[in-house]
């Protein structure tokens, strides 16, 4: 699912696209969808009252397992948005020595700044390959040392450079380089293998730190190695294969030939516009509020949502790509609150969220319909799966059924994890046809209500080894 046109993008058209993916939750659907078309709205309304307009921050209440973090990023990759998922307990469990909520906004530019570069370079791909293909040429293909006018140390140029005002390549060498090109786009090439420099991946040195402003560090001793020469990162000789070598070098050319200046402010904007961070697990935030004396845990998680208030409400946070305003970020929050309740949140942070949606348990039908109406349904997948071993899998509206049944008794059971717990049953279920799938090429597997009886039953009526299967 990519980004479509943001004026199709009716809040009936979400919906139906949400659908697509997500089986019921209607209320949720309907609040995400009217959520994200305010956002186009407000990209029409004047200049002068545009900044005035807040989004509607949304808080979904609903057990585990029952779609709330995918309705989340099912909608952010509709629009091609920059989404952050975090878990709010995640601040209590490392202090305020830890990661302060300030990262929530710096990982939310990261983010954002791959999606951007990432559609900036499938833009000029077709260019750099073709300049990765000259380079690849290169190294299969050395070219002859150029010998100066008037003699001297003879110059090593590269094919893909025009020296031909110096030394023209004879007949025969662009006649084998073409060769070369034919067989490499045929694939003829693809079990050599080259010697390629690449650049190696960043990861800043302090980034286990967290403290304001530590991100920066690293970004700015790149700057420094590159105003003394340097080569803007670390590069590593790899031995690779052709293919594997191509895309290297594509990637690398790509990323020259683009305008990170650029990629940098588009960026910025599309967070600060479209971003949408997914703060999960709230409720483990939210102190009962009865003991106003406060102390122990409570005092703790009420600190938590004391700093994460700044940024849902709206301010400038410094990023290593410059200062990001958070007032126009959409936060959807997340919890079960099967011990507290949202009124158990501060006031302050519950005014922020003026929409809340109760997502529903979900039952026995359910969980049929997950098995078979989402377009990556888990029977799809395991079929896709297994088809690749020559194995089909075909699935009996019977054994949907019963499968549907034995999640539903082992929620009930056990644990709800309501959804997740059909990704334990399936791959319990076909554990060893996956296992023995390499030496069944060519055959197909009927999967019956009896064929899941005849596997998941055991299992279930022995309580204690169901605890750890399933």
């Amino acid at each position: 699912m990519g980004a479509r046109d943001p004026r199709a993008l009716t809040p009936r058209a979400i919906v139906e696209e949400l659908d697509r993916y997500i089986v019921g939750q209607k209320a949720a659907k309907r609040a995400v969808a009217i959520a994200l078309r305010n956002r186009w709205r407000r990209q029409q309304v004047a200049p002068e009252l545009r900044d005035e307009i807040a989004p509607k921050n949304i808080i979904m209440i609903g057990p585990t397992g029952v779609g709330k973090t995918e309705i989340a990023r099912r909608l952010a990759k509709l629009t091609a948005a920059p989404f952050l998922k975090v878990e709010a307990s995640k601040f209590t469990e490392v202090g305020y020595v830890g990661r302060d909520v300030d990262s929530i906004v710096r990982d939310l530019v990261e983010i954002s700044v791959k999606l951007v570069k990432d559609e900036e370079q499938a833009k000029v791909r077709a260019r750099a390959r073709e300049a990765a293909e000259e380079k690849l040429l290169d190294l299969l293909l050395p070219r002859p040392p150029v010998v100066p006018p008037g003699g001297g140390r003879p110059i090593q140029l590269p094919s893909s450079m025009d020296a031909t005002s110096t030394a023209p390549p004879p007949p025969s060498e662009g006649a084998t380089r073409d060769k070369l090109r034919e067989m490499l786009r045929a694939g003829k090439l693809d079990d050599r293998e080259v010697e390629v420099d690449v650049a190696e991946p960043q990861h800043g040195v302090f980034e286990v730190f967290s403290a304001p402003g530590m991100d920066q560090i690293g970004f700015d001793m790149g700057k420094l190695q590159s105003l003394f020469g340097g080569r803007g990162g670390a590069h590593k000789r790899r031995k690779v294969k052709i293919p594997q070598a191509l895309e290297l070098l594509t990637g690398e050319e790509a990323g020259k030939l683009i305008d990170m200046d650029k990629v940098t402010t588009e960026a910025v904007w599309r967070a600060e516009q479209h971003g949408i961070v997914f703060l999960d697990e709230i409720d483990k935030i939210a102190g009962s509020r009865a003991g106003a004396g406060g102390h122990g845990p409570d005092v703790s998680r009420e600190g938590v949502q004391r700093d994460l208030l700044p940024i849902v409400e709206g301010s400038s946070v410094t990023t290593k790509y410059g200062v990001v305003k958070t007032d126009h970020v959409l936060f959807i929050a997340a919890g079960a609150f099967h011990v507290a309740k949202p009124s158990d949140l501060i006031p302050e942070l519950q005014g922020r969220f003026p929409i809340r949606v109760e997502l529903e348990a979900l039952g026995n039908q359910d969980f049929v319909r997950i098995l078979t109406e989402p377009e990556n349904s888990l029977t799809r997948q395991y079929q896709a799966l297994l088809a690749t071993e020559g194995v089909r899998v075909e699935w009996k509206a019977e054994a949907i059924e019963e499968i549907a049944r034995m999640a539903t008794m082992a929620n009930e059971r056990m644990e709800n994890i309501g959804a997740r717990r059909l990704h334990t049953i399936m791959e319990r279920l076909l554990d060893e046809l996956s296992f023995e799938a390499p030496g069944l090429g060519g055959t197909e597997v009927p999967i019956t209500a009896q064929y899941v009886r005849e596997r998941l039953s055991k299992v279930l009526e022995d309580e204690d080894l169901s605890k750890y299967i399933l």
